[in-house]
């Protein structure tokens, strides 16, 4: 009888989720650094929630979905259902209302957090990825939805951004109010399917979208979705109005009169930002990028919107009978980064570490007598982690791009003299242990 063969588990990543490297995560954590300096200077709270909610929380406040299965990645608790956040919003409000009587109002407060969506992936779009929030609960005024508009450009110009590069695109729900009651779309579910067809705009094009607003639409991988199933009169008028380039609502003209005591110009005024979320009650607006973005085959792609957000007045409500308006826009930082990295070459320093060769097991109190020296002047260093012979160790700092290497060998040691080998130049010198911090700084 044959043995059972021990199956080997994959080396592959689910479709959706990615690792990143350094370079990436560099890039990532200065555009971090960069926004919790903006946030502090705007007088924002720092918070943190958790990762999982009751299902209930968020599920009723997903785009598409209502049940938890879909959109979200979740498990059943004893009785319960728990998900894993699909954004910080829904969260914020469950915090919001449970500390309702605690929180100051207004309440200032930003986050940085993964968030998981169980969708179809896209480039640069990933079923986890890590998001910043920042949003204004407990007020009705303008000037707050003004300024995260304000904020997200200074976040983006400290991140090397020309104002060319983007625009803050602004609308209103209140446009799309007006519109669906000239249509006569009465039904909440139809004007659902209307609202996420009009948010494909900037990726399908008006032809595909055309098709989700009738009677739906195949997409290349052979995915249907359904229309919303107006008729041809409807869509030629919707098509019309979402085209209009001045502003139609109160709301946005507020805001763009705010817009110029800041001296903001870099928006723009499109009726065809919808925002596929339903909890949306009046302005919105979205940050697109303004240059090309290639996918990992080098090809142009429509990269979309890095961000945006709204005002969502009756979303804490949904938690009890707790009258608290709020806006708030939130960014996807990888798909910042993924589009940042094309833009600009950005020189964050890396500390790589000098290596101490390792000559004799029996000298190892030598070598961490220097190791102990570089490391009290904060100098990146380690003494050999492996097993092998002086070539070995060379291939070791060498594929670790360190800058320089110390050999201390019997000889050395006998001298009290180690020799430092920049590895850029391969210039070697020989040199008391007093002199090595200051040689090695010239080397860095």
């Amino acid at each position: 009888m044959e043995k059972d063969k021990k199956l080997k588990p994959s080396k592959e990543l689910p479709l959706g989720f990615v690792d990143r490297q350094e370079k990436e995560l560099l890039t990532r954590d200065f555009i971090i650094s960069n926004i919790k300096e903006v946030m502090i200077k705007y007088g924002f709270q720092y918070l943190e929630t958790p990762s999982f909610e009751y299902s209930e929380s968020i599920g009723k406040y997903l785009p598409d979905k209502e049940r938890p299965d879909q959109g979200v990645f979740s498990f059943q608790d004893e009785k319960k259902w728990l998900s894993l956040r699909y954004d910080l919003t829904a969260p914020l409000a469950r915090y919001v209302a449970k500390n309702y009587l605690e929180i100051p109002k207004p309440f200032k407060r930003y986050q940085l957090g993964t968030v998981w969506r169980n969708e179809k992936p896209g480039p640069g779009r990933f079923r986890e990825f890590l998001q910043f929030d920042a949003d204004f609960i407990g007020t009705k005024n303008l000037q707050a939805d003004a300024e995260l508009c304000v904020l997200i450009s200074e976040i983006l110009e400290k991140c090397g951004l020309a104002k060319k590069d983007y625009t803050v695109k602004i609308s209103s729900r209140k446009f799309t109010e007006d519109l669906f009651a000239e249509l006569k779309i009465s039904s909440k579910g139809q004007a659902s399917t209307v609202l996420r067809a009009l948010d494909k705009i900037d990726r399908l094009g008006w032809s595909e979208v055309k098709k989700l607003l009738a009677t739906g639409r195949k997409d290349d991988s052979g995915d249907y979705t359904d229309g919303a199933n107006l008729n041809d009169e409807q869509i030629l008028t919707l098509e019309k109005k979402i085209k209009e380039t001045k502003p139609s609502t109160e709301d946005v003209l507020e805001i763009i009169k705010i817009f110029e005591s800041y001296n903001f110009t870099n928006y723009q005024y499109d009726p065809s930002v919808i925002r596929g979320l339903e909890y949306y009650t009046g302005p919105i607006f979205e940050v697109n990028l303004n240059f090309e973005v290639k996918n990992n085959k080098g090809q142009t792609i429509q990269f979309g919107s890095i961000g945006g957000g709204g005002r969502y007045d009756n979303l804490i409500n949904n938690f009890g009978n707790l009258d608290c308006p709020a806006t708030g826009i939130s960014v996807g930082i990888d798909r910042l980064v993924y589009a940042l990295m094309q833009k600009k070459e950005f020189n964050l320093k890396t500390s790589k570490p000098v290596v101490i060769c390792v000559f004799n097991k029996a000298d190892l109190g030598e070598y961490i007598k220097i190791l102990k020296i570089l490391r009290e002047e904060n100098i990146s260093s380690e003494v050999y982690p492996g097993e092998g012979n002086l070539k070995k160790q060379m291939q070791y700092a060498n594929k670790i791009n360190s800058p320089a290497v110390i050999l201390y060998g019997e000889n050395e040691i006998n001298s009290g003299k180690p020799t430092l080998r920049d590895l850029k130049s391969g210039k070697e010198q020989s040199i008391e242990i007093k002199s090595l911090v200051n040689e090695i700084k010239k080397i860095l």
